[in-house]
């Protein structure tokens, strides 16, 4: 017998019980399948990619966004640029801190409700124009995308938006929307992309009208200044007075800060987004109210992913801005600073670092408003792009900042405040270098954002080959299940053979760039045949070969990125013509790079060292070259634990929670 307050069994596929730290590698994985959304109801042109099926149309002509969207978008980002000019990207960063005047400010402005609907006392802005004020709050300083992005692209404001009750979107949304700054916690000490091991649990008291909160929570981004919080916490199989069971499992609750129980233990610290201000949250028998809870029990996980797909967009947008940035400064220092006779810029050692930001520039932009925009008009199922768009924005821009530190030499090691103060221009490249890092494991690492994307991109042989890709199966359900994937193979393999990228005709409307769509469209069959291929070689045994996977993904990749900047550039002609000649040079250039790129990832899924590699980190683990080792101090030992203890209990330490309004 089940409730409304159940999930389907599909979402709790592992008992509560043995959720934490004695989860198995079975245990992960079914919980992570169970959060996957497996329906496609709509097209998605990443996916098509990834099985050989370029279909354009799904990307091109560029998607146009409603005027109405245009017009109170424009109106609100000219707002915007006037309030950021009165605040300092400097100040945040000496004091490790966004002022609170600074915070207060954009409240007034209703920066904290930007996504949120209108009805709801929020701005309503489009994803697009939503990114666009991203990208330029992060120029002032990207500790302000953060706080922005961390509070309404995975905190109270989207989950509430698409999972709440009507009465949960009145009681929150308001609030939000008004300047009550949220936040999103899921990660633990010991639990990072492994949901399997948390350690939180919330259990409902006898009379079925609160749960009882415990745990601690790792990294909780404005967690020192939150109003609001979701947490993320396993609630246990229960019974009813009635004697009806429940089957608990990890869910979604929206949690009041200033609840008793509730202690901010720590600011964290870090290289870099020092304004940040994120936390160490120990909840010690936290009384939240039933009604507070998102969804069903046993759905958090699913809320999670969902609130993701397009959330992951924000990283994606804060990347634009630094690769805007990054061109400006490289062109202007590279025709001011003169050696042996030329402007360094002249130089092709450094002409080339600059050929590569401006057309990565060119490609951020295309990438970040080509998803934004699909994910605005609803027609098309954007959670591979996003997810593509996240893990590729966040690699090529870490790129750009390194390159832009070698441009400026010594003086990109240098502080901003030490090149003003001997009489300098205060440019803060190594803190662009700084900040970027993070965003390689914000929102899911590049590792597990490649693992993920490589799941739905092999989703179609995964479902063709059933007990063939299954290491438990028998050699009787493999054999039934080779018959069923012949079936689906005979009928997919014919279509790579030939297709418009060998018809020197083909896309023919845009001009110089048609070679490079041809190029995306052979290329896109050509990886479909080699993860056949995998899946051939390895079946059962595909999952375990990360390296190959995550070259798999990286081609679909750079074909996403060449496909949105050729959808751009032409585009354009009809958008801004005046620019729509250079804007096709940059889109030109960038695909020339990224075949280079291409060419070479389809090189090293044949031949490569994974086999070696993989021999090697087991020895390496294995203490076999411990005595590499010697001849160092490691000033860390006897500091702590790797894994800081996060049992149940009182919290001993200073609140550090505040309220800046």
């Amino acid at each position: 017998m089940s409730s409304a307050t159940d999930s389907p069994a599909a979402d709790v596929p592992v008992a509560p019980d043995k959720i934490g730290p004695e989860a198995t590698e079975a245990d992960a994985r079914a919980i992570t399948e169970a959060a996957r959304e497996t329906s496609w109801d709509r097209p998605s042109f990443a996916k098509g990619l990834y099985l050989g099926s370029f279909d354009l149309s799904l990307i091109h002509p560029w998607p146009e966004a409603r005027a109405e969207d245009v017009e109170r978008g424009d109106e609100f980002m000219a707002r915007l640029t006037a309030y950021c000019r009165t605040m300092s990207g400097r100040l945040i960063e000496r004091d490790a801190k966004i002022p609170d005047e600074y915070l207060a400010g954009l409240a007034e402005l209703g920066v904290f409700g930007m996504k949120i609907p209108r009805e709801y006392g929020g701005l309503g802005l489009s994803l697009v124009y939503y990114g666009r004020a991203l990208a330029l709050l992060g120029s002032v300083h990207p500790s302000l995308g953060a706080l922005l992005s961390a509070h309404q692209s995975i905190g109270v404001p989207e989950p509430v938006k698409v999972f709440g009750t009507a009465e949960q979107k009145q009681e929150y949304l308001p609030r939000c929307a008004a300047g009550a700054i949220t936040a999103f916690l899921l990660t633990e000490p010991d639990v990072g992309s492994d949901p399997a091991r948390m350690g939180s649990t919330a259990v409902p008291t006898d009379d079925g009208d609160a749960y009882v909160l415990d745990g601690v929570k790792l990294w909780t981004t404005n967690g020192v200044i939150a109003e609001l919080v979701v947490v993320m916490a396993l609630v246990p199989e229960h019974r009813d007075s009635d004697g009806t069971v429940h089957k608990g499992g990890i869910s979604a609750f929206v949690v009041e800060m200033d609840s008793p129980g509730i202690t901010v233990e720590n600011r964290n610290a870090f290289m870099g987004l020092r304004g940040i201000e994120n936390g160490v949250t120990r909840f010690h028998q936290v009384r939240v109210p039933a009604a507070n809870r998102l969804g069903r029990e046993g759905q958090g996980l699913k809320i999670a992913l969902t609130t993701l797909n397009t959330g992951r967009l924000s990283i994606p947008a804060l990347c634009v801005a630094s690769g805007r940035w990054s061109l400006k400064i490289a062109r202007e220092w590279s025709n001011a600073r003169t050696q042996w006779g030329r402007p360094v810029g002249k130089h092709e050692a450094v002409g080339k670092k600059i050929a590569f930001i401006a057309a990565s520039a060119f490609a951020l932009d295309a990438v970040f408003e080509l998803s934004a925009e699909m994910a605005d008009a609803g027609q098309k199922d954007v959670r591979i792009e996003a997810a593509l768009a996240k893990l590729w924005s966040t690699e090529i821009s870490c790129r750009i900042a390194d390159e832009l530190v070698q441009i400026r030499g010594g003086r990109g090691f240098e502080t901003a405040d030490s090149l003003e103060a001997r009489g300098e221009r205060a440019v803060p490249a190594e803190q662009q270098l700084r900040d970027l890092r993070i965003n390689r494991i914000f929102e899911g690492s590049s590792e597990i954002m490649k693992l993920l994307i490589a799941r739905e991109a092999v989703d179609a042989h995964l479902a063709a080959a059933g007990d063939l890709a299954s290491a438990d199966a028998s050699l009787q359900d493999k054999a039934r299940a080779a018959v069923g994937a012949s079936g689906f193979y005979a009928r997919w393999l014919p279509k790579l053979v030939a297709g418009a990228g060998m018809d020197p005709r083909s896309y023919t409307e845009f001009g110089r760039l048609a070679k490079q769509l041809r190029f995306v469209e052979r290329s896109s069959r050509r990886l479909a045949r080699q993860t056949f291929y995998g899946m051939g070689r390895w079946q059962a045994k595909l999952e375990h070969k990360q390296a190959f996977l995550g070259r798999i993904v990286d081609i679909g990749a750079e074909l996403f990125a060449m496909a949105a900047c050729c959808s751009r550039a032409e585009g354009m002609l009809h958008t801004s013509p005046e620019q729509a000649a250079t804007a096709y040079e940059l889109a030109e250039a960038y695909c020339e790079q990224a075949r280079v790129r291409v060419d070479e990832y389809f090189d090293q899924l044949w031949r490569n060292t994974d086999d070696a590699d993989r021999e090697l980190t087991e020895k390496v683990l294995a203490g076999d070259y411990t005595w590499l080792e010697a001849g160092v101090l490691d000033q860390s030992e006897g500091t702590g634990p790797w894994i800081a203890d996060a049992s149940p209990r009182p919290s001993v330490k200073e609140n550090l929670h505040r309220k800046y309004r």
